[in-house]
């Protein structure tokens, strides 16, 4: 296994706060103190006990005993080993691997951007050429100019098996680092490759540093699939990145307008509005959401004015609105996307509707109401239900005032009665929650008394002595450098025993017991155990008693407890040599 440096390993935990990287696939919520719960991702439970500590940088589940590092996280999560994790959240953090522990690992990355430099000006150079022709008709129907294409990158990808291939090769790139970096695909019979993007109009994907990360390409003719994306690869995530953002955090709107295509991307940009960004062929994701909040505090949302975009739309306020950002919604009669719509109505129009977009409370409500017919009583009832829901989950008194008042005004009942729905609907969810706060704070209490998940323990008074120095280690590192640390042997459960050697030994040689730098050396089981015991309470106010009396209790079990004249003796000579009993 590569063996990282500590250093890297701190900053590569720094730079992917806990917080951040478990929210990007559980629903956190804040408790009590300063930790976080949700729904465990690796066992099935309706109560949190998924617990993740910002200050301390771990996770546990108070359930399955799973628990370590933002590294170990990914390690489970996305079923990675030790040293593809470090890769994955390196990736995330923009931060390159060390050549001397990932055996060339950042070579291969810096190699895999070049290529896709070199490919992506292929392809803008072939949209010059007499095969690239469909792909100007296609630019040139969707009104682009030819400072749109450049700035872009805009490029053709020929209708051949080879093109792009055999023009890598001649530069030097092998048809393995092809395959790697997605542009190539592997033929049926297992020889040979060809060309992933074929008859495409090619956008690069750029990252905010300015790397050519992958390719989004639209097909000219009437084949499937309609856009196609790059792979996964060691430096592309699709879902951790957005077209455009390259330009878009350049912008001094303050606020960044979210569409669906590259296409109403490009075309926004060339409109004027330089804030404009999408996500590649997928809904918003969680790490996209992140990444925006990274840059604003504002989002309006310009998805394409049909079912589906609808239905996107409230997925995306769902997502960004945990994040304390802003949410507008662009409503856009008479054009289907923003492409459309300035094509039809010009740049001051598009403006407008900007400067008139609504919140994404307007735009809940307003969708929901398209839904019911307002004209029958029970619809009318059962709208006023489901709208006073979203009111009731406003913060504030005034906002949940004037949404009452306009709910009144569209359905004729009086605001008094819609008021009372939206607080008796407010005090039904402030109940429910009051109740999963109190299951949520006493359940990991509970659990964390229990005998701990995956060990054997043949002697609670030997292991309860083994816990503690291990959370005295932990805790408190300086009260083993004034004296000769306990020598593991004592240990009788054979688990804590190894936590406590590599514990000890790091704490020995001066190196840091952060939870990042252990994940290498203890097994997941072996971690979860150490999150339980980080998790639980730890009295150091006598801590120098309380590591005597546990070295006492461990020596005494190493000696047997029938001898009582060598017990004695043995304590005595505690006594003398440490000053202990005092």
């Amino acid at each position: 296994m590569p063996q990282f440096s500590e250093q890297f390993l701190q900053e590569l935990s720094e730079r992917n706060d806990i917080v951040d990287v478990v929210s990007g696939y559980v629903q956190l919520t804040k408790r009590s103190g300063s930790n976080l719960f949700g729904l465990c991702p690796f066992h099935s439970e309706k109560t949190p006990s998924f617990s993740v500590s910002p200050d301390k940088q771990i996770y546990h589940c108070f359930g399955c005993g799973k628990g370590g590092s933002v590294i170990g996280f990914i390690m489970e999560i996305e079923n990675l080993s030790f040293p593809d994790a470090v890769g994955f959240l390196a990736r995330r953090a923009g931060m390159a691997m060390p050549e001397e522990n990932d055996h060339g690992e950042s070579k291969r990355r810096e190699r895999m951007l070049h290529l896709n430099r070199d490919a992506a000006r292929f392809f803008h150079e072939q949209l010059k050429t007499p095969a690239g022709q469909t792909a100007r008709d296609y630019i040139a129907r969707r009104g682009l100019t030819a400072r749109t294409v450049t700035n872009f990158g805009l490029g053709f990808a020929p209708n051949t098996w080879s093109s792009l291939t055999d023009a890598m090769k001649q530069k030097g790139y092998s048809e393995r680092e092809l395959f790697e970096a997605g542009l190539v695909r592997q033929g049926k019979s297992g020889r040979g490759v060809y060309d992933t993007f074929r008859n495409r109009l090619m956008f690069p994907v750029i990252d905010v540093r300015g790397n050519v990360i992958g390719f989004s390409g639209r097909i000219l003719d009437d084949g499937e699939p309609k856009y196609m994306n790059s792979p996964e690869t060691l430096v592309f995530s699709k879902s951790h990145n957005l077209f455009a953002l390259n330009l878009a955090k350049k912008s001094k709107s303050g606020y960044l307008i979210l569409a669906e295509g590259n296409i109403d991307v490009a075309s926004l940009h060339q409109a004027g509005f330089d804030s404009a960004v999408a996500s590649l062929g997928t809904s918003l994701t969680d790490a996209q959401a992140r990444l925006m909040s990274r840059y604003v505090s504002e989002v309006v949302i310009a998805y394409d004015n049909d079912g589906a975009g609808q239905k996107a739309a409230q997925r995306a306020i769902t997502i960004l609105e945990k994040l304390d950002v802003r949410v507008r919604v662009l409503r856009m009669e008479g054009a289907k996307d923003p492409d459309e719509y300035i094509a039809k109505f010009g740049p001051d129009a598009f403006r407008n509707l900007l400067e008139k977009s609504e919140n994404h409370v307007e735009y809940r409500l307003d969708s929901l109401k398209a839904n019911f017919d307002l004209t029958s009583d029970e619809q009318k009832v059962a709208f006023l239900k489901e709208a006073a829901d979203i009111v009731a989950q406003l913060p504030g008194a005034v906002e949940r005032e004037v949404y009452a008042m306009r709910l009144s005004e569209q359905t004729g009942v009086p605001r008094a009665a819609v008021l009372d729905e939206v607080s008796r609907r407010r005090k039904q969810r402030a109940r429910r929650e009051h109740k999963e706060v109190q299951r949520t704070e006493s359940r990991p209490v509970r659990v964390a008394e229990e005998p701990l998940k995956g060990v054997r323990i043949q002697d609670t008074e030997a292991a309860a002595a083994e816990r503690n120095l291990i959370q005295f280690l932990c805790h408190d590192p300086a009260l083993f450098r004034t004296r000769e640390p306990p020598d593991a042997a004592l240990f009788v459960t054979p688990e804590f025993r190894h936590i406590y050697e590599v514990l000890s030994e790091r704490a020995k040689r001066g190196e840091s017991l952060d939870p990042a730098v252990l994940t290498g050396e203890l097994s997941s089981v072996e971690f979860g155990m150490l999150t339980t015991m980080l998790n639980a309470p730890t009295e150091l106010s006598n801590s120098e008693k309380a590591l005597e009396d546990c070295i006492y209790i461990l020596r005494k079990k190493q000696h047997g407890s029938g001898n009582d004249t060598d017990l004695s003796a043995l304590q005595k000579q505690m006594i003398e040599k440490k000053g202990y009993g005092g």
